[in-house]
């Protein structure tokens, strides 16, 4: 073989391969760091828009995995029931206990456990009392929740009466240890000295995710001491009392039939058959009680289900909601890889002479788009890096907004989906420059022509940057509107004044012990108490709630909500009467059940052809007499203004106010402050109910929370529209600065023909304008028509709620002048020479 003469080293050959290389990367890198305020643009675009993106598709997978965890979650399924004689009756997700035995006996029922969250548990630790999330669970519930036990026995801790278990994390609150079996925990159940214990920690369970509906920190047998001897019958035998009933099924198995078997078992119940003929007549072909099944897995999105006051306190969520978070998290990354799209093809037509002599010099079309295929993949793992680094440092402030405990959101699955999707970013923003970069000629190029960017190519861009402009502006009305909504309803007059009342819940089942009594001497004569009434539920929330048949005399029975609440109530709300008078501690005596008070709506629903010619009159009141369906004949005393007991989007109904104290609901009003209040109550509680924990809100709080997730809602898309408006900005940016760019010859020109600088700088005023009319014409009406279906939901709105699109109008109006004023500046003070030489 022969050397070569030549003094000089052969000439490399292009690389003309296919596949990616480290020399890939590093030119990329190359490129990267020759221009830094581009490459930070980029990479904080796409970061931002990853982090988003991140958060709310981790949210979303959170709240679609709640009682994933439980073994063959997909089969099990909650028993449901509707009680047919009260009409208007809500479903509820307890069914009577009675129908355990039942469940295991149905075909294709593999398992069947139950829980009751009757007998909430107190521990009193250092002379501090803690209230404990705890359940009393029936045989069969360990085995079908898969419960992981880490010390201990399980099933020694549910059966003796000395027995309890407790989770991990909950032994350390409390013993700042998890290694607590063997160890005693002073337990309280009631209102009682008597019904305190002492009991041994006989297993240590792993902690249910924050993400059930089933939430636990301890668990207890029915023979805990502590639990009543004749409650302790009702667990164990044939109860028509409610609880919770879980069951699971082999795949495949007919829920008709497991259904009908239960449906059979509830029409055969002792009190079902001891149900009087007047209650059959109304009942009809309906049957005493409807029971259906709902699959555990979906509980969490179950709004049709309603609270009583055994009911365990758990998260509810909108599976609508949920999946418009979605939709908005994918929106949010399409206009950052948009505008990313955006600024590498304005970085690529700077580029053309490097391209053009690549390819004079061999590189194949394919050699090309790898390398922007790679230059677009690194920048996507740097944003995906920044994306994560951003989501893990906001995760605890998204947490609180969202009020989910969301710590385990950053899991080593979730890091894998983040660069699948930083991966999947990369080559789908890769495809529209690598397109553009195949197309350049590299024969105009070496003459000295530059080849312009086609016109489809750039109306492409400019569409898109519409989009994103149109994105933001719609995202800003709906949003705007949102919160004014939310504010109007959380402001809205309950039809009295809150701002001076305290709600105290006392604890279950003392509604009229001496404790109680006690209680409301004592504190009505403390300073910072004007007065105290009772009532079954605070305006703003319904655990309490029920109804019953009301009629006059020859008239059509119609059903009515009623509130029970003390002589004094009307006056401690500062509720004025509409007719005739409210009820009057200086009159009425505490639980006479002759007067009755209803409302506008109510006298309407009975017939009445007025509020005054209903005032005197008698009605027929249904209700139970020594435990058996009766009339009982009212008179009307008064008509109440219409009162809020409910939110916003609930439409105001008939409601009737009856005599009874008898209620756990105490509504204190302060004199001064609601502090002083507060601290009143504090002083007192412990003397009447050392065994309990005192919970208090102030009523304006109680009725503010029926709007929280509302709040929420639009707290979140405040910040994604904040975010899309800056990608917007952005977007607006590199239009205006291709626009300058492009149009660098025609402005010298104009400049030498003496144009003056205003008029230069509406070139670039007309540019950025005619992108937000286009944005306002695309996004104002889809906006409008979310808020209208946003608003159909509540029965009272906000006379702002679309006056929000002008404001997002003017704020996009803004943001776009800010955005293009540099480049209408540069535009402005070009020089025509240093132009035109270029």
């Amino acid at each position: 073989m022969e050397r070569s003469l030549s003094p000089l080293k052969p000439r490399r050959p292009l690389d003309k391969g296919s596949a990616v290389k480290l020399q890939d990367f590093r030119i990329g890198l190359r490129v990267l760091a020759k221009d830094p305020v581009y490459s930070l643009v980029s990479i904080l675009g796409l970061g931002v828009g990853l982090a988003v993106c991140l958060l709310l598709l981790g949210y979303a997978r959170y709240c679609w995995q709640y009682n994933a965890y439980i073994p063959d979650a997909d089969n099990v399924y909650i028993v449901k029931q509707r009680n047919n004689l009260e009409l208007g009756t809500p479903s509820y997700d307890q069914a009577p206990l009675l129908l355990l035995a039942a469940a295991r006996t149905a075909p294709g029922v593999t398992n069947a456990g139950a829980y009751v969250a009757w007998f909430p548990l107190t521990a009193e630790l250092n002379g501090q009392l803690r209230k404990l999330k705890s359940l009393t669970v029936l045989p069969g519930f360990a085995e079908l929740m898969g419960l992981r036990v880490i010390k201990g026995d399980l099933n020694e801790a549910l059966s003796r009466p000395d027995g309890i278990a407790i989770t991990q994390d909950t032994a350390i609150r409390l013993f700042g240890t998890s290694d607590v079996l063997g160890r005693t925990l002073q337990l309280r159940l009631s209102t009682v000295d008597e019904n305190r214990s002492t009991a041994r920690i006989a297993a240590i369970l792993r902690d249910p995710p924050a993400n059930t509906t089933i939430p636990f920190e301890t668990l207890n047998g029915p023979n805990l001491s502590l639990v009543p001897q004749t409650m302790r019958g009702q667990l164990l035998g044939e109860s028509d009392w409610l609880g919770y009933l879980l069951v699971r099924v082999r795949p495949g198995t007919s829920l008709a039939a497991v259904t009908e078997v239960l449906q059979h078992a509830v029409d055969d119940a002792p009190n079902a058959r001891t149900i009087p003929p007047e209650m059959k007549e109304r009942l009809g072909n309906r049957k005493v009680m409807d029971i259906k099944l709902g699959r555990l897995r979906d509980a969490y999105f179950d709004r049709e289900v309603a609270n009583n006051f055994t009911s365990l306190a758990v998260d509810r969520g909108n599976s609508t909601v949920v999946t418009g978070l979605v939709a908005l998290a994918f929106l949010i990354l399409t206009l950052a890889a948009v505008n990313y799209v955006n600024l590498a093809t304005i970085r690529l037509i700077r580029r053309q002479r490097e391209i053009a002599m690549r390819k004079v010099l061999g590189a194949s079309n394919g050699r090309l788009a790898l390398q922007f295929v790679t230059e677009s993949l690194l920048v996507s793992m740097l944003a995906t890096a920044t994306g994560f680094v951003m989501a893990g440092l906001a995760l605890p402030v998204f947490s609180r907004l969202m009020n989910r405990d969301l710590d385990t959101m950053l899991s080593l699955q979730n890091v894998g989906t983040a660069l699948g999707l930083g991966v999947a970013l990369g080559l789908v923003t890769a495809i529209y420059p690598a397109w553009i970069a195949l197309g350049v000629r590299s024969s105009l190029m070496l003459v000295g022509r530059p080849d312009a960017e086609s016109p489809r190519s750039k109306h492409l861009r400019q569409a898109l940057s519409v989009l994103q402009v149109a994105a933001a502006m719609g995202m800003a009305g709906f949003t705007l509107a949102i919160f004014w909504q939310a504010r109007f309803a959380i402001d809205a007059s309950p039809g009295f004044d809150p701002s001076a009342l305290l709600v105290v819940d006392l604890p279950a089942g003392v509604t009229a012990r001496d404790e109680k009594r006690g209680l409301l001497a004592e504190l009505s004569q403390q300073p910072g108490v004007a007065g105290i009434a009772i009532s079954g539920d605070p305006v703003g929330r319904s655990k309490q709630s029920w109804s019953t048949e009301i009629k006059r005399e020859g008239g059509d029975a119609v059903t009515i909500d009623v509130k029970s609440v003390s002589a004094n109530f009307f006056e401690e709300y500062g509720i004025k009467p509409v007719v005739g008078r409210l009820f009057d501690s200086k009159i009425d005596h505490e639980d006479n059940s002759v007067p009755i008070v209803i409302n506008a709506i109510a006298t309407r629903q009975l017939g009445f052809a007025s509020p005054e010619q209903a005032v005197g009159q008698t009605l027929l009141f249904r209700s139970m007499a020594n435990g058996t369906p009766a009339l009982i004949t009212k008179r009307i005393v008064g008509i109440a203004p219409e009162i809020r007991f409910y939110s916003l989007r609930e439409a105001p109904g008939a409601i009737a106010y009856e005599l009874w104290s008898n209620s756990a609901t105490l509504t204190v009003r302060a004199s001064g402050s609601i502090a002083d209040a507060e601290r009143a109550a504090q002083l007192v509680w412990p003397k009447y109910f050392p065994n309990s924990v005192l919970e208090m809100k102030s009523a304006k709080e109680i009725y503010a929370a029926n709007y929280a997730d509302d709040a929420r809602l639009a707290q979140l898309l405040a910040l994604s529209t904040a975010i899309a408006m800056i990608i917007a900005a952005f977007g607006v940016y590199v239009l205006a600065a291709d626009a300058v760019q492009r149009r660098t010859k025609e402005i010298a020109l104009r400049k030498l023909f003496g144009t003056r600088r205003r008029d230069i700088g509406k070139l670039v005023a007309k540019e950025i304008g005619a992108v937000i009319l286009l944005s306002a014409v695309l996004a104002l009406p889809l906006a409008a028509i979310a808020i209208a279906r946003y608003l159909a939901t509540y029965t009272e709105r906000t006379p702002l709620a679309f006056w929000a699109l002008a404001f997002a109008l003017l704020v996009s109006l803004t943001t776009a002048a800010i955005a293009g004023a540099r480049q209408a500046w540069i535009a402005m003070t070009l020089k025509p020479a240093a132009a035109l030489r270029t």
